[in-house]
Order: structure tokens, then C-alpha cells, then sequence
């Protein structure tokens, strides 16, 4: 009959159990801190994902129609809103794309624009220190022009290279089309500030 052989296991120290806890420790802690940073910083990526669609949409400006006051590649903040003024930059959507020109004309106002590119709107001559070109540019309205509905009559601040409410093409812009008005240029960093 054979005999088993007990090989005989060494007993750890006192000192080494404490050691190995703390290793398994250290390491419970340093993966529980990873999974709370991801988990923390995905959240904040939601949050700041959702403010931004249902907010403060962030646009890239592309193109000079709107030069000087918003130039190409210059990042601007949108507050989402449904009550605009004379004078408010709006963003809009047209043709799956989104634009952005200055409100002129609210709904039921009376638009004339003269062959120098002056604006009348309820037979009163409009203040325009923003536009660059003045002029009657791609128009085919017939003036006076009534703003019709729930409609806002937009005008590029380049008169002169800005496709907007003067041709029927785009014609007024209707309310629901409207995402909200610009309010911050958040970049370049040195153009940083509200908008008027």
C-alpha cells in the first residue's frame, strides 16, 4: 500500500497577509476610482450634449454674408428661443442646412428696399451700422412687401453676397424654421463676447 505524501504548505507571516491586503486593496481602489471618472465624465459628455441640442446649439459660420459681424470659421452659441426682434442674428433652417442672417422685418411688417439698398420697414428708414454693402442685391420681390403670417423678414449684414429674404427662393422665414438667435462668439478665443 502506498503512502501519500503531505507536502507541507509554508504558513504566510503576519506581515505578508497585511502586505497582500493592502496590494489587493490599492488595486480595488485604483479600478473603483477608474469606473467613477469614466462613469463621471460620460455623464458630463450626456449633459453637456443634451444642453447643447435642446438649448445652446453651437454653429460654425461658413461663408461672408454676414461679414463684418460674424466672419467664416467663427464659432457662435445659439440660444433657443421663440420671441425675436428687429435686429436679432437668427439661425435657421433651410434646404438641410442651417443659416444665419439678421432679422429685419417682424411678422405683418411693411418692407421697401430702395435701388441704393435702403431699408424701410413701416415707412420708417432703418439705422444699419452693421451692413457693409449696401445695395438691392439677388432681389425679385415687389415692394412693398407685406411679412406674411408667423414670417420674419431676414437680411444678410453683406448685402452685396447674402442670399436671404429679398429673393423668393428663400423668402421669409417662418417661425418654426427659426432654431433659436445668436448671443456669444465663443471662437477665435480673442473675438470672445456677446452679440448685439
Amino acid at each position: 500500500m502506498d503512502e501519500k505524501q503531505v507536502r507541507e504548505v509554508p504558513v504566510p507571516s503576519l506581515t505578508e497577509i497585511q502586505n497582500e491586503r493592502k496590494r489587493i486593496r490599492k488595486g480595488t481602489y485604483y479600478r473603483q476610482a477608474l469606473v467613477g471618472t469614466v462613469s463621471v465624465l460620460l455623464v458630463v459628455a450626456a449633459v453637456a450634449v443634451l444642453i447643447t441640442t435642446l438649448f445652446l446649439p453651437i454653429l460654425q459660420i461658413s461663408g461672408d454674408s454676414m461679414s463684418p459681424t460674424l466672419e467664416h470659421d467663427e464659432i457662435v452659441v445659439l440660444l433657443k428661443t421663440k420671441k425675436f426682434e428687429r435686429g436679432d442674428l437668427i439661425g435657421f433652417y433651410y434646404q438641410g442646412k442651417i443659416l444665419v442672417k439678421r432679422v429685419i422685418a417682424l411678422p405683418g411688417d411693411e418692407v421697401v428696399i430702395d435701388v441704393e439698398g435702403n431699408v424701410y420697414v413701416n415707412g420708417e428708414l432703418l439705422e444699419e451700422s452693421y451692413v457693409t454693402d449696401k445695395g438691392l442685391g439677388d432681389c425679385d420681390l415687389e415692394f412693398p412687401y407685406e411679412v406674411p403670417g408667423t414670417s420674419y423678414f431676414v437680411l444678410g449684414d453683406r448685402r452685396s453676397n447674402s442670399v436671404d429674404s429679398r429673393n423668393s427662393v428663400i423668402g421669409a422665414i417662418e417661425r418654426e424654421d427659426i432654431i433659436g438667435k445668436v448671443f456669444i462668439k465663443v471662437w477665435p478665443i480673442r473675438k470672445f463676447g456677446l452679440i448685439y
